[in-house]
């Protein structure tokens, strides 16, 4: 086979691969609709804040179609998310012929990892941060006003919280990831320590809203994973410099 119709069916398999993806979300996003429909999970996604608001407080909709859009937005996504492992297959299936054994081993647990890991990270914001943040907030309203939220502006909120949790959730496997490159050293992420830290709290205070309890529920999560990361490396060291398979394995596939 020449090497052009080599790249014609990578293509080919690459669109299907795809199509196979799309189709998956899109019958996830199908089946949520009819169960337990959009309005439900709108409503599950807004229980932290409204169990934080007065009793009898309702959000609003400040655009003509928002009420119609906002949930299938949520559901969209919610979609995305039930889809993901077959997602996440399909796009392994389509590269992993052309890794290396020892790529394999490695690549296959930090996908999964990572995806766990961020689900994990939305997971936490969701039923540990929120709670704990709108309270935080509504506890210095004054009397005189009456909160009454946007659902499209809670949606980008909530949404921007939940990509900030997911991705900080993946510094163990950054810094893995980083240390078996060897782009860095354990050595020299114990001696970079501090500055991380104070890093972490300065992206804390940039991604999260203005207050101190939401700050510090972002930053000290990313602190200790970190040293997870810190940990995972260390280990990753020791097993290295006492494999014998601290070679590559080339020509292996």
């Amino acid at each position: 086979m020449s090497t052009q119709d080599t790249f014609v069916s990578h293509l080919v398999e690459l669109r299907d691969r795809l199509l196979r993806a799309i189709l998956a979300i899109a019958i996830a996003f199908v089946l949520l609709l009819i169960w337990p429909g959009a309005a439900r999970i709108y409503d599950f996604l807004a229980m932290p804040l409204m169990q934080s608001l007065p009793e009898g407080t309702k959000m609003i909709a400040t655009g003509v179609v928002a009420p119609f859009f906002v949930p299938f937005k949520v559901t969209a996504i919610v979609a995305l998310l039930v889809a993901l492992p077959y997602v996440l297959w399909q796009g392994w299936a389509f590269v992993a012929p052309g890794l290396y054994q020892h790529e394999k081993r490695i690549a296959l647990p930090l996908v999964v990892t990572s995806t766990m890991l961020f689900l994990l990270g939305i997971a936490f914001c969701y039923y540990f941060v929120f709670g704990r943040v709108f309270a935080f907030i509504n506890s210095f309203a004054p009397k005189s006003i009456t909160p009454a939220p946007d659902i499209e502006n809670y949606f980008n909120f909530v949404l921007s919280m939940f990509i900030a949790f997911g991705v900080t959730f993946e510094i163990p496997v950054i810094v893995f990831v980083m240390a078996r490159a060897g782009l860095v050293s354990v050595a020299k992420l114990k001696e970079v320590r501090p500055y991380v830290i104070v890093g972490n709290f300065v992206v804390a205070a940039i991604l999260t809203p203005p207050d101190v309890a939401s700050q510090l529920m972002l930053a000290i999560p990313m602190c200790l994973l970190y040293e997870i990361g810190i940990l995972l490396a260390g280990a990753m060291e020791k097993s290295k410099g006492t494999s014998p398979e601290s070679s590559p394995e080339v020509g292996q596939k």
